[in-house]
């Protein structure tokens, strides 16, 4: 249990942090949620149309800390090479 002020402050702002970063990270997994399901629908022009709103927020994803930057970078090539699979 924290004792001091600062110590209490510092869990207030940890929760507030927290909240924040499981929004993001909810809003990052369905946006990555959407492109695969219009991968495994073989409808190429809403899979692209997803991974084009996707990609942005993966990449808000790491200024924001909650993904490195090459975790999301793998997130998004793997997600454009699905989505050009589906053509071929």
């Amino acid at each position: 249990m924290a004792n001091t002020r600062s110590a209490k402050k510092a869990v207030r702002k940890i929760a507030r942090r927290t909240e924040v970063n499981k929004a993001r990270r909810t809003q990052m997994r369905t946006s990555i949620r959407k492109v695969e399901e219009a991968v495994a629908s073989a409808d190429k022009t809403a899979a692209s149309e997803a991974l084009k709103n996707a990609q942005p927020i993966i990449m808000r994803a790491v200024t924001k800390g909650i993904l490195k930057k090459n975790t999301a970078s793998r997130k998004v090539s793997r997600l454009a090479a699905s989505v050009n699979k589906i053509g071929a």
